[in-house]
């Protein structure tokens, strides 16, 4: 039977969101000062919400308001957010400007290689996820689409009331 390209890259999507899914979280990176962090001093209490983005990624800059903002809300309820920026040597540069320009009030780490992107399948930008206080990938995103904070403030409320 020949499969669609279309049900192909479905399926591989689904393979790669799933193994994302199944993985436990853990690393270290640097911060836009050069400050190394690994991710049991940045999660949070309750839930971690990390999210893969890239200066060059419009959407990205449509989503990075609406993180802030969540930010804010969240952050008293045991909710961290980390951004990871997986711009490359071309683009790093513009990574620390844009921090402070948006006013991003959680760390940003720098994944100048891509290896934590890759680490945990990522195929897209934005790609968000939330992470249990186990370190376990409990929800996944892709894209962003005007909404998609509803639907974020949504699954984070409904995770930290099971």
């Amino acid at each position: 039977m020949i499969i669609s390209k279309m049900k192909k890259i479905a399926l591989l999507m689904f393979l790669a969101i799933n193994t994302c899914l199944a993985q436990s979280v853990k690393f270290t990176m640097e911060d836009t000062k050069s400050v190394s962090h690994s991710y049991d001093e940045l999660k949070g209490q309750k839930l971690t919400v990390v999210d893969f983005w890239a200066t060059w990624c419009k959407p990205c800059l449509q989503s990075i308001p609406h993180l802030i903002g969540l930010q804010d809300e969240f952050k008293t309820k045991g909710v961290n957010f980390v951004g990871i920026s997986v711009d490359g040597p071309r683009s790093v540069s513009k990574v620390s400007p844009l921090v402070e320009s948006l006013k991003i009030n959680y760390p940003v780490l720098l994944d100048f290689n891509s290896d934590i992107f890759r680490q945990y399948n990522i195929v897209s930008l934005p790609s968000l996820a939330i992470i249990n206080e186990k370190n376990k990938i409990v929800y996944f995103h892709e894209g962003y689409n005007a909404g998609d904070e509803k639907k974020l403030k949504a699954k984070i409320e409904e995770l930290l009331n099971k």
